[in-house]
């Protein structure tokens, strides 16, 4: 059974889309010890370095999904993708706080590529985890939220076989149940993209989180890059 598929009219609208995958399980998820958190703080720098002035919306990655984002009639500027979003924070206000040791991972990797990384935890999630066009009817809770929600018909979720929606607006937000927690053992991790230069640049972002996984988080570990050849895990 698949943990991870594409729906085929994503695929169909966004044949740039190339996406790395990795099924995690049996992993530990305490705070981030002191060596992660001294790799965390120095991509931090390096990517404030690296930016320096240039524009976030210029970033070919960040652009791609501005354009993504804009193809499925969600304005870019309000809903910002989350790897664009840790970016600005970073940016303007010099840090992205520790949370864990899996979330603390999942961001170093998103700010040194300038990808959207999505690490789900699975205990509450009914796999496989789809990518497809909301029916308007899936039901979503925000982090710090009991409010149930849904998402506009057309917008791109993240949904589980229950209709529980993982993810809002494709890589926007992610849902209090798939946040990792200090009790989080499984997950599934996708690290996505669209810009020229997706394939090398998620081929080289797998390799860094399951570096990081294999040394900080331990467990066992499959993982895939996806397109529209290969469209589950």
């Amino acid at each position: 059974m698949a943990s991870f598929e594409y729906d085929g009219r994503i695929l169909a609208d966004y044949p740039s889309l190339v996406a790395g995958l990795i099924v995690a399980r049996g992993l530990s998820n305490p705070p981030s010890p002191p060596k992660l958190r001294a790799a965390y703080l120095a991509e931090q720098a390096a990517s404030i370095a690296r930016i320096g002035e240039t524009p976030l919306s210029a970033l070919p990655s960040l652009s791609a999904w501005r354009r993504a984002f804009s193809a499925f009639g969600v304005s870019p500027t309000r809903y910002r993708s989350a790897a664009e979003a840790l970016l600005r924070r970073l940016t303007k206000k010099g840090d992205i706080p520790s949370i864990n040791s899996l979330v603390d991972i999942g961001n170093l990797v998103s700010i040194r590529y300038g990808l959207p990384v999505a690490v789900m935890d699975t205990r509450q999630i009914a796999l496989p985890i789809r990518v497809h066009y909301a029916a308007g009817s899936e039901s979503y809770t925000e982090l710090r939220s009991a409010e149930v929600m849904h998402p506009a018909p057309g917008e791109v979720i993240f949904s589980d076989t229950t209709q529980m929606v993982v993810a809002r607006r494709w890589c926007w937000r992610q849902s209090f149940t798939s946040a990792a927690q200090a009790a989080t053992t499984d997950v599934v991790i996708a690290i996505e993209a669209h810009h020229a230069g997706a394939s090398s640049d998620i081929e080289s972002a797998l390799v860094d989180m399951l570096t990081l996984l294999a040394a900080h988080a331990g467990g066992d570990h499959i993982s895939a890059v996806l397109n529209s050849d290969k469209p589950a895990i």
